[in-house]
């Protein structure tokens, strides 16, 4: 078992009655949290009529042998930069590795590696991020809102978008429908 501080390669989960609508069941994946900040990636959601071929359209990529993959909800912070998160059977010059649990890449040469087969195995491109500034995150798990728990790739190569929440709750050993809305106070 990991012992840090920090959440880098664990999912966040939100917890019922976390109080903002843009995080409701919300599937987070920490790619980054240090004393600077933390930066992760919804996998939780996707972006309802947006889909691969679109963003690689935009890019003038042919989408070649790229399946029309949906697009997810990254977060609400720079909603129009794209990130790839990714099996850890592909790299390029900016890409990086996350805990040794999957890779995050966020330039146009993974596209179009995708694009011509040539990409990794598995992946999923998002739009967007959740950030934290230095101490927000830390500060943040002190109080009702998110549940942290291993980050199992597996669960977003394998499991459909609408279902990462419920699943990621059972993988942890946790029936969400018993949580509840608040936090009491003692």
């Amino acid at each position: 078992m990991e012992n840090t501080k920090y959440l880098t390669g664990q999912f966040l989960l939100a917890l019922p009655g976390i109080g903002d609508p843009r995080f409701d069941r919300a599937v987070i994946a920490v790619c980054s949290h240090d004393e600077d900040g933390a930066l992760g990636i919804g996998v939780g959601d996707t972006i309802d009529g947006l889909g691969l071929h679109d963003v690689l359209d935009q890019f003038e990529i042919d989408p070649g042998v790229a399946p029309d993959a949906p697009i997810h909800f990254g977060g609400p912070v720079e909603p129009r930069r794209g990130f790839i998160l990714h099996s850890p059977d592909w790299g390029g010059q900016d890409t990086i590795d996350v805990a040794g649990r999957w890779r995050l890449s966020a330039t146009v040469d993974i596209l179009r590696a995708i694009a011509e087969g040539s990409g990794p195995e598995h992946w999923l491109v998002a739009l967007g991020y959740a950030g934290w500034g230095a101490g927000q995150l830390d500060e943040e798990m002190t109080r009702h809102g998110w549940f942290s728990t291993p980050g199992d790739a597996d669960i977003f190569y394998r499991v459909k978008a609408n279902g990462r929440w419920e699943r990621a709750f059972a993988d942890a050993g946790i029936d969400p429908r018993l949580l509840a809305n608040s936090a009491g106070n003692a």
